[in-house]
This record gives structure tokens, C-alpha cells and sequence, in this order.
């Protein structure tokens, strides 16, 4: 069979290890200049970084390397020991990377010498594997695992609704609904090596996938601590270090089986049929046994009807306890109708009429 010099196999595969000193490809197509060990010198000023070639990234099949589908670039820091091979064979001037070489550093980078990051940033530890932190779980924590647990909030309050005796004319009470706190689930992370998979960005944005058994999460993460993670049992805690927007442009619909508590440090408005279509209604619907307590510590209960109604259709008893005065004022008529006996009792009766004053009864007794 016969090959022609295009065919890369036989004694024409070169391979080569080495460093990465540059990823500022002009082209964006991912390609890093690379010193190779036997090939370049150590001598910066014999082969600066700026004149070594540029090298292909070879990208798994997860990403389709074209029209930017899949994920790209490729993601090699300076510092990064690869391997690959020349593709011009022995002319050394067209290097293909095929992977990274991870290793325990014995030394942290020494910017003046070539084989090293000139930017002086990686590795970050020596002595310590390449492997991420959290995928190791070992003496030396991962700062972001640190920071987690220092600021997992605790003692949140709930509403707590008093207790309002009603004792003139009934003896009864607005029941009280004690309030409680409620904490941040405790951090489960509990990795074992090898089982938590670790995605790490340069400037701290992380994911993990952790199948260590009877400690399975699921986590990422912003690098500002903005994050979810899902527990083993499958409980699910949301961190927002900033703002939170949800923009829905079809329904929003919720069912949630157990309790709901929402506190909140600043104000709450709800605006609901923004562009006046009928029958969007508010509607709450509070089931058997349970209660609609409102309680304003301290300031207003305001209610306004602009256009329309305000009725109420109440089973049993309507009872208001008012500590200062009693203001009705009505612009039409007023009329009561009360089939048992209206009970007044006052300190002092003043009664103001315009025109006519009627009392339609079938007796009137009057008693000093």
C-alpha cells in the first residue's frame, strides 16, 4: 500500500509535551503557543514566547467545532502541560494538542523562565495535586466550601400574629398565630475522591456533580456566591446575592404540599390585571379550620374601592373592637336591617338631621 507525505503515521507521528505560554489567539479559534520539552529551550531570550507556534486544540466530540456549537474554546490556562503531535511530522512547526497532563507541582511559577506561565498566576499551589479541592476533600478546604458555611443564614423570623381579647358585649378573642424562625439547610457537602466531579471556572464560577454514595449533590455556583444546590434527600436551596427577576410570557403555576413562610425586609406590592381584560380576578380561597390573619404593628390597614363594591357576606359573627373613634360617612342612603334586637349602649348621644326625623315602631318606651 502505498502513502503519500500527507499521511501522518509511521516515523513521521512526532510527538511532543509541554507548557502553555500564550492563549491569546488573534485568529479565536482556541490555539495556544506551547514550549516543548526537548525541542525549545528554557532561554526566553533565545526563543521568547512571542515566536513559538501557535498549536490546534483538538476539541472532544461534545463540542462540533464549527459555527461555535457545543463548547468552546477550548479551556488551557498558561502554565497547562499538554501533549499532542506535530502534524508536519518532522518540520515541528504545526503542533496538535490531544490532552492535559495534570501533575503535583513542586514549584510555583517562575515568570522570567520559559516553560512556566509568564503571567506568574498558575499553578496556584505547589506541593498539592491538580486535582480541584472539592474533588479531593482533603486538609487543605476549597475557599468557596468556606465562605459557604460562614455565611449560611439562620434564625429567619415568620409572622407572628397576637392574640386580641374582644370582651364588650361578647367575650371573645382574635386567636393568636405564633410565629417561628427557619434556617438555611445545613451545607451537605461531604465529597469522597473520586466521586465528585468538578468544574472549576478561572474566576470562580463552579459546578459539581458529586455521586458520593449516601452524599449525591448537585451544585453551581456564580463566583458572587449567587448559587442552588440539591441535597441528597433532594431538597433544593436557592442563593440570590443580588437581585431576582422571573419574566414569564405564558402561565405560572405552583403547588406546593407543605407550609410557606416569606419574610421580607423591604416593601411587597402585587399588581394584578395590569391591562384591565375582565375576569382576572384576585381570588384567595383559605380552606376548613384555618384563619386570614392580618396584623399591622404599627401604621395604616387601608382598603380602596375606585369603581365598584365593597361586600362582604359573613356566616357567623361580625365583631370590630375600635380603641379610638368610629368615622362612617355616607354620600347616599344607609339602611339596616337587623331581625333581632339593636343594643346601643353610649356615654352621650348626639343626633344631627337636616330635614325630617321619622321613627316608625309599634311602641316607644323611654326611660330616664
Amino acid at each position: 500500500m502505498q502513502y503519500d507525505n500527507n499521511f501522518l503515521g509511521f516515523n513521521n507521528f512526532i510527538w511532543f509535551n509541554g507548557v502553555v505560554e500564550d492563549r491569546q489567539d488573534p485568529q479565536k479559534l482556541g490555539r495556544v503557543r506551547v514550549r516543548c520539552v526537548g525541542l525549545h529551550t528554557q532561554d526566553k531570550a533565545v526563543l521568547p514566547t512571542a515566536d513559538l507556534p501557535w498549536s490546534q486544540v483538538v476539541l472532544p466530540t461534545t463540542s462540533a467545532g464549527i459555527s461555535g456549537l457545543g463548547s468552546s474554546p477550548a479551556f488551557l490556562v498558561e502554565g497547562t502541560w499538554v501533549f499532542g503531535y506535530f502534524r508536519d511530522g518532522t518540520d515541528c512547526q504545526e503542533p496538535m494538542i490531544l490532552g492535559t497532563l495534570p501533575g503535583v507541582p513542586a514549584e510555583l511559577a517562575d515568570s522570567n523562565k520559559g516553560f512556566y506561565d509568564p503571567n506568574g498566576i498558575y499553578p496556584k499551589y505547589k506541593d498539592e495535586t491538580d486535582t480541584n479541592r472539592l474533588a479531593v476533600n482533603g486538609e487543605n478546604p476549597h475557599l468557596s466550601l468556606e465562605l459557604r458555611k460562614l455565611s449560611r443564614v439562620t434564625g429567619i423570623p415568620t409572622a407572628d400574629f397576637d392574640l386580641v381579647p374582644i370582651t364588650e358585649h361578647v367575650n371573645t378573642e382574635i386567636a393568636a398565630s405564633d410565629g417561628d424562625t427557619w434556617s438555611q439547610p445545613t451545607i451537605p457537602y461531604n465529597a469522597t475522591y473520586p466521586f465528585n466531579h468538578v468544574f472549576e471556572t478561572e474566576s470562580g464560577h463552579i459546578k459539581e456533580y458529586d455521586d458520593t454514595k449516601g452524599s449525591e449533590r448537585i451544585y453551581e455556583a456564580h463566583r458572587t456566591g449567587t448559587s442552588y444546590e440539591i441535597s441528597p434527600d433532594g431538597t433544593k436551596t436557592n442563593i440570590i446575592k443580588g437581585d431576582h427577576y422571573n419574566i414569564t410570557y405564558g402561565k405560572s403555576q405552583a403547588l406546593i404540599e407543605g407550609s410557606s413562610d416569606i419574610t421580607i425586609g423591604g416593601r411587597h406590592k402585587v399588581y394584578i390585571n395590569k391591562d384591565g381584560n375582565p375576569n382576572n380576578h384576585y381570588d384567595i380561597q383559605i380552606g376548613p379550620n384555618a384563619n386570614i390573619n392580618i396584623q399591622v404593628d404599627k401604621g395604616n390597614l387601608n382598603l380602596v374601592v375606585k369603581q365598584g363594591q365593597m361586600n362582604a357576606n359573613i356566616g357567623g359573627d361580625y365583631n370590630v373592637n375600635v380603641d379610638g373613634n368610629y368615622n362612617i360617612a355616607v354620600k347616599g342612603n344607609m339602611q339596616e336591617t337587623i331581625e333581632g334586637t339593636k343594643t346601643s349602649n353610649t356615654g352621650k348621644a348626639v343626633l344631627h338631621t337636616g330635614e325630617t326625623f321619622k321613627v316608625l315602631a309599634g311602641r316607644i318606651d323611654l326611660n330616664e
